[in-house]
Order: C-alpha cells, then sequence, then structure tokens
C-alpha cells in the first residue's frame, strides 16, 4: 500500500482515495430508491437492512436489480476512477474505503447494509476474472441452495482464492497489478462479511435463515 506520511505527493492521494471511495460508497441506494418509489424506509421492512435482498422482499425486483446494480456499481466506479486518476495502489485503497462505506454510512449513524454488492463491483474492478468467478459462485450457490447469506458467505471465502488461483495462471497474469495488495482486500472484504452475518450464520445453523424469494 501507498506510504500516507512524510510526503504530499503521497499524502494528497491517500486522502483523496479514502474520501471519495467512502462518500461513493455510502450512498445508499436501496434506501433512497424505495423512498422514491413511495415504498418507506426500507429499515422497517423484512429484515431492516438497505440491500438488495432486502428490497427483493418488497415485491419490486426491479428496484432489487436497481439496488444491485447502483451498489455494486458505486465500488466498481471508485476503483476505475483512482486507477486512471491516481495510481494501482490507491484504487485498491479505494475499493476498500468504498466498502467501509457502504457498511458503515455516516448519513445513517454508521448502520449500513452488508456489503455484498458493493463488494462483488470492488471484486470486478480490481480483477475482472476472480469477479467474475465470484459473482459466478454467489449465482451457483444461491441458485442450489437458495440462500442469499450463504451465497455471499461462500463467495467472499474463495474471493483471495480466485485472486491468487488466476494470478497465477498466463492467460490472465498480464492483467494482474499489485496481486498481494488485492488479495489482502479482498481477504478483508470477506471478514467483515462474515462479521455482518453473524446473525444469519447463526439462522444457517439452526435452519431458520429465509430463503430467497421469501417476503
Amino acid at each position: 500500500m501507498p506510504e500516507p506520511l512524510g510526503d504530499l505527493s503521497y499524502t494528497w492521494p491517500f486522502l483523496a482515495a479514502i474520501v471519495i471511495g467512502y462518500i461513493f460508497g455510502s450512498i445508499p441506494f436501496g434506501l433512497v430508491l424505495t423512498k422514491m418509489a413511495g415504498l418507506g424506509d426500507i429499515r422497517k421492512i423484512g429484515s431492516g437492512n438497505i440491500g438488495t435482498t432486502n428490497v427483493l422482499r418488497t415485491g419490486n425486483k426491479g428496484l432489487a436489480l436497481a439496488t444491485l446494480l447502483l451498489d455494486g456499481g458505486k465500488g466498481a466506479v471508485v476503483v476505475l476512477i483512482a486507477n486512471i486518476y491516481l495510481t494501482q495502489d490507491y484504487a485498491v485503497l479505494a475499493g476498500g474505503a468504498a466498502f467501509l462505506g457502504h457498511l458503515f454510512p455516516v448519513w445513517l449513524k454508521f448502520k449500513g447494509g452488508k456489503g455484498v454488492a458493493t463488494f462483488i463491483g470492488v471484486m470486478l474492478a480490481i480483477s475482472w476474472p476472480a469477479g467474475i468467478a465470484v459473482a459466478l459462485t454467489w449465482l451457483l450457490v444461491a441458485f442450489a441452495m437458495r440462500y442469499s447469506s450463504l451465497s455471499a458467505l461462500v463467495s467472499a471465502a474463495l474471493a483471495p482464492v480466485y485472486i491468487y488461483a488466476l494470478s497465477q495462471t498466463p492467460l490472465f497474469g498480464s492483467v494482474y497489478y499489485g496481486d498481494l495488495q488485492r488479495i489482502e482486500l479482498a481477504a478483508f472484504m470477506a471478514v467483515l462479511i462474515f462479521i455482518r452475518h453473524h446473525e444469519n450464520i447463526g439462522r444457517l445453523i439452526k435452519g431458520e435463515e429465509s430463503k430467497i424469494g421469501k417476503k
């Protein structure tokens, strides 16, 4: 990771990556979209989460899809912006900040979502082959088991493995930069996803977790 201290040429890009990433990441699209659609406060529906799965519980699949794309898109966009205007190392930093912004948005008293869509968006931007593998893993587990939480947990756990494995593949080797930093970021996000899903893990163990599509 870039060194933020001792030189303004490092300090300002460091701060810019964190601040811009966090601000983008903290936009609660699920809450904004459901309120604009006249569905009230999504935090008072279902699980109370502001993410795609809970928006789907409103019965509005279009809003759920929009939430998924926007929550994922904000993670990808900050990485791409940082990659263009700063450096690839700062792009990884911005992606982590966006993920934290979604989990702990200042506008909602630091009570945000569980970060799965934003996590996938960041993964696609920092390592598109690994990001695609993560997204496919989510879809396969969701289709087979019908548990959104389990899909998220399996995908997150495998994300660092995918980055490492694909970085060893000649076909994709040229598209990777800073593999160690990306593996560290994927592992960091995975740990937080597991922490944010601790209640879901308990319900999965007890067989009480709600399945996808259940209101």
